[in-house]
């Protein structure tokens, strides 16, 4: 049987930061993106990206690189990881925010299968380093997206209660 404990590890590290964790950042994507309506998902506070268009972008790496862990090409460019289709009303936001849940459950599952020396093998193209290097990117990536979701949720439902407009 082929060694597992760091792809285990890393399995549960993507769950804690995209389904059920609250250790490092005391909450995770699926409840940050459970907790709003497609309105608040799409609203501009200031000029930074709203949360509708960061939940795309980690998204879209994740639908990427799990074509990757699958056997497929890198096909991935991040020219386009910000190319939102337009979010008109809450099937629009279900239907990302759904997208988003599978994604990342089927990308720590497929972590989860790896072994120990899969991890350490080189990922897609040598320049990119190996597997293990490239899913330990993709946790603080995420980490970094959901801290500025978090604030931006904060400041949409401080300025919705207040009826002001950002």
């Amino acid at each position: 049987m082929q060694n597992k404990i760091k792809s285990t590890a890393i399995a549960n590290r993507l769950r804690e930061v995209l389904l059920n964790g609250h250790w490092i950042a005391n909450t995770n994507y699926k409840e940050q993106l459970l907790s709003i309506t497609w309105e608040q998902a799409i609203q501009k506070v200031g000029n930074v990206n709203t949360i509708a268009a960061l939940t795309f972008h980690i998204n879209y790496y994740l639908e990427g690189l799990l074509k990757v862990l699958n056997g497929g090409k890198l096909e991935i460019s991040d020219r386009y990881s910000f190319d939102l289709p337009p979010v008109l009303g809450a099937a629009d936001w279900n239907k990302l925010v759904d997208s988003f849940l599978k994604n990342a459950e089927k990308f720590a599952d497929r972590v989860g299968q790896m072994t120990d020396d899969e991890l350490e093998a080189p990922f897609a193209d040598e320049k990119y380093g190996n597997y293990l290097r490239n899913i330990e990117g993709v946790i603080e990536h995420s980490y970094y997206h959901l801290g500025q979701i978090s604030l931006i949720r904060k400041l949409v439902l401080e300025n919705n209660n207040e009826g002001s407009v950002v």
